[in-house]
């Protein structure tokens, strides 16, 4: 997933104090954010930009901390590794640290422990509420719009939106949609929910708040510990990614009477997030391309992680329900808007694209986002 990426922004990162105070610099930033150039031409911009930080001729350390959920023997961390080796070849030194408690890794990006962080989009929201927004609730309906969301976003016109404080945001990444899953089929759509426990993460209040408003009871855990809260019994029901079914081993909790509700419900993101005092504007512009470019490929890797799901665990539900759905979604993103949980420039961004696949529907005649 992360393969050429750390290449590309480690190998070339130098630091964010410019030596040319004058037109040069502007022509060299224009020069580095022009993605009609050339790769080397526009590295070559950076290079000089950024001069006067590299030490002996060489790129100073790098830490780099990858959020995994299997920790140094999952997926995601393997492939820093191996890139982390051809890095090494090369001279340039990268600390690669893996963290399967994404709260930990935040408070330590805060910290200045890490340089750049590798987590979900839901946990990047508090780094950048614009793209943090990405993965609102109903919001983008299939990897087509997240394919088209994307490439606008990776335009260089919306680089300042990727900063907010002392962060950057240097690349998002499909990680495929999110479903319901439940221990029983007979909990197959929201109104059936109310009584039910159902999981929330333990840093998010608005997650709780919004199960009580539908009647449920909203049960504080974190991403390590869904799984086995779902399958001890501990939750009825378990929002999650596709490939949580084999690595966390949704299937015990599921077992002869639950199902997954066939309707997604968020498409979710990897992002990454970086401190601007180590990674300039032009190194992230950069890094955002070489994202997208591999969109295709890393989608393939998720189906891979995702494994075959039996066609028994699908739980069909009617179009009536999935109207209900929709029009709930929507109510909710409105109000978390409101309560500026969500970024509104993000959401209408996104109905926007939902607008060029469906047209005719009511949402873009008469838009509330």
């Amino acid at each position: 997933m992360i393969r050429s990426l750390l290449f590309s922004f480690i190998l070339f990162t130098t630091g964010v104090q410019a030596v040319h105070a004058d037109a040069t610099t502007e022509a060299l930033r224009n020069t580095a954010m022009n993605p009609a150039l050339s790769e080397l031409q526009r590295i070559d911009a950076i290079k000089k930009l950024y001069s006067n930080t590299l030490v002996d001729g060489k790129i100073p350390p790098r830490t780099v901390c990858v959020w995994d959920l299997l920790g140094r023997s999952g997926p995601i961390y393997a492939a820093a590794l191996d890139q982390q080796a051809r890095l090494l070849d090369m001279g340039v030194t990268v600390n690669m640290e893996a963290y399967t408690n994404e709260g930990v890794l935040a408070d330590d990006l805060k910290a200045g422990q890490c340089d750049a962080a590798l987590f979900t989009g839901i946990r990047a929201r508090l780094f950048n509420k614009f793209t943090g927004t990405i993965d609102a609730i109903g919001a983008i309906p299939s990897s087509a719009h997240m394919n088209m969301l994307m490439k606008v976003l990776v335009n260089p016109k919306n680089a300042p939106r990727m900063e907010e404080g002392q962060f950057v945001v240097m690349g998002f990444a499909p990680m495929g949609a999110a479903y319901i899953f439940v221990n029983d089929k007979q909990i197959s759509t929201l109104a059936k929910a109310a009584g039910k426990r159902v999981a929330v993460m333990d840093y998010d209040l608005v997650q709780a708040e919004m199960i009580l408003q539908l009647g449920a009871n909203p049960v504080p855990t974190s991403v390590v510990s869904a799984g086995s809260k779902f399958n001890n019994r501990a939750v009825d029901v378990l929002p999650a990614p596709l490939v949580a079914y084999n690595i966390m081993e949704l299937y015990r909790g599921i077992g002869d009477q639950g199902g997954i509700v066939n309707y997604p419900f968020s498409q979710l993101t990897l992002q990454l997030i970086g401190r601007k005092d180590k990674f300039p504007a032009e190194i992230a512009q950069l890094v955002r391309e070489d994202f997208y470019r591999r969109f295709a490929d890393i989608e393939k890797e998720v189906e891979r992680q995702t494994g075959d799901i039996p066609d028994n665990l699908w739980i069909d539900i009617s179009a009536e329900d999935k109207a209900e759905y929709q029009l709930m979604m929507q109510q909710a993103r409105v109000a978390l808007r409101d309560r500026d949980y969500y970024d509104g420039d993000m959401l209408t961004l996104q109905r926007k694209i939902r607008c060029k696949f469906e047209p005719s529907h009511s949402e873009c005649a008469q838009p509330v986002e």
